[in-house]
């Protein structure tokens, strides 16, 4: 990468990163573009460079929050062989990660509708399934891709009980681990 590609990197990186921690504090509408320039003291020119129009950069923020999302998740599960032990820490990981950066989970689901999003949201549930299915292979269910799909769906709905309460709710995740009985 030469001198100019990891500027432009770094500068696309910057922009992601505001845009996470501004979600935390403003909320979806107070992620404007006028916002984030200033933040940063770069041009709306060099944001719509980067991302073209907002929803593109919605997108981008998307990925960067499931990709350090997953990254919490891998290694929650890398010690553990496919099954249940495994399923539960990733859930966990997934949970307690969807708190600690509640702000920006909210805001994903503000956009949620979007179809660039909405497109990227099936895309991940379905990536994420292909991880679960081994475990529900280890445990002998029948079915494992579709139950892999469906837990990802309750896991999902877990969340949302949690960032609705703002904090961890005791009562749902020993009903997911009931699940895995």
């Amino acid at each position: 990468m030469n001198l100019r590609e990891d500027s432009a990197a770094r500068t696309r990186a910057a922009l992601v990163d505001s845009g996470l921690r501004l979600a935390e504090s403003l909320g979806l509408a107070g992620v404007s573009v006028n916002v984030l320039v200033a933040e940063l003291g770069v041009s709306k020119g060099t944001f719509f460079h980067h991302f073209g129009s907002r929803a593109n950069y919605l997108l981008a923020l998307h990925r960067e929050f499931h990709e350090r999302l997953q990254a919490d998740i891998d290694a929650a599960i890398a010690p553990h062989p496919p099954g249940r032990t495994r399923l539960l820490a990733g859930s966990t990981a997934y949970l307690d990660a969807c708190l600690r950066d509640r702000g920006v989970k909210a805001l994903l689901l503000e956009v949620r509708a979007d179809p660039l999003i909405s497109d990227e949201v099936t895309a991940r549930n379905t990536l994420t399934a292909t991880i679960a299915e081994p475990d529900f292979e280890a445990l002998s269910w029948p079915h494992p891709a579709q139950a892999a799909r469906l837990w990802i769906g309750m896991v999902a709905e877990a969340a949302l009980l949690e960032l609705h309460a703002d904090r961890r709710q005791p009562a749902v995740r020993a009903a997911l681990t009931h699940f895995l009985r």
